[in-house]
């Protein structure tokens, strides 16, 4: 073949370049997000619940990273903001409805159609994610509850199970959870984001309070301490916010 034809189908060199490699890093890890979500829903449809957890986790790993390394790689744009948000959708909007749906196909009181109710979860997760990419005050934090803490609570629910399986097997708690969960989604609630800009303690008190006392919580109750974890989260957002907001008036 003539060198001219060669050259039609040989790659461009500038995608070996270290700038235009350097801007997809971000991308890339946003991607295995997605990925692991949609392994984790695999699993979820067949039942294996607490490996789809195990899935769940690997998402929030990636996602946590994505955003540090777009932004110590100054290398933020539109179209890794809306694959984020896609890659969450999959992730922390449509496997735990998956693993809701699950549960309720199992809890004490269900019927051939009450299990799809767990999909509310997912439509809800959509609104927030929908409202975030749209929402000009949540460029730090967060208004409402965001989607991987959300999650997170839905799938400690199957290993809490384990110990207590009378009370995760309650059709009518399944059902109190969608609704609280699903209104915390979209509510007005002002949390505050779990993401570094650095490690100062000045700046991120909050935070660091947060998860010493989530690490002591979970290192006590294991699994069980999840819904500890979320109402203090909650919690420590609305004295967070309503103290910044004393200190501003």
């Amino acid at each position: 073949m003539e060198d001219g034809k060669w050259k039609k189908y040989s790659i461009p060199s500038s995608l070996f370049h270290l700038p235009y490699m350097k801007r997809h890093i971000p991308n890339a890890i946003t991607c295995a997000n997605l990925f692991s979500g949609c392994i984790g829903i695999v699993f979820a449809f067949k039942g294996e619940l607490e490996t789809a957890a195990y899935f769940v986790i690997l998402s929030g790993i990636f996602d946590f990273f994505d955003g540090m390394v777009a932004r110590l790689l100054n290398v933020k744009s539109a179209i890794g903001k809306d694959l984020d948000s896609l890659a969450d959708m999959v992730s922390f909007g449509f496997l735990p409805g998956v693993i809701m749906f699950q549960l309720l196909k199992v809890s004490d009181y269900s019927s051939e159609y009450l299990p799809y109710l767990g999909f509310l979860i997912t439509v809800f997760s959509a609104l927030r994610l929908a409202k975030f990419n749209n929402d000009l005050r949540q460029t730090d934090d967060f208004i409402g509850l965001n989607t991987p803490m959300n999650t997170l609570f839905i799938c400690s629910l199957p290993f809490i199970a384990t110990d207590y399986p009378q009370v995760i097997g309650s059709t009518i708690l399944l059902i109190a959870i969608i609704a609280i969960t699903s209104f915390l989604l979209v509510s007005e609630i002002k949390i505050f984001s779990l993401k570094f800009s650095d490690l100062s303690w000045a700046k991120n008190k909050i935070k660091f309070i947060f998860l010493m006392l989530s690490a002591i919580l979970i290192a006590v109750l294991q699994f069980a301490a999840i819904p500890f974890v979320l109402v203090l989260y909650i919690a420590l957002s609305i004295l967070h916010f309503r103290g910044i907001a004393r200190n501003a008036g």
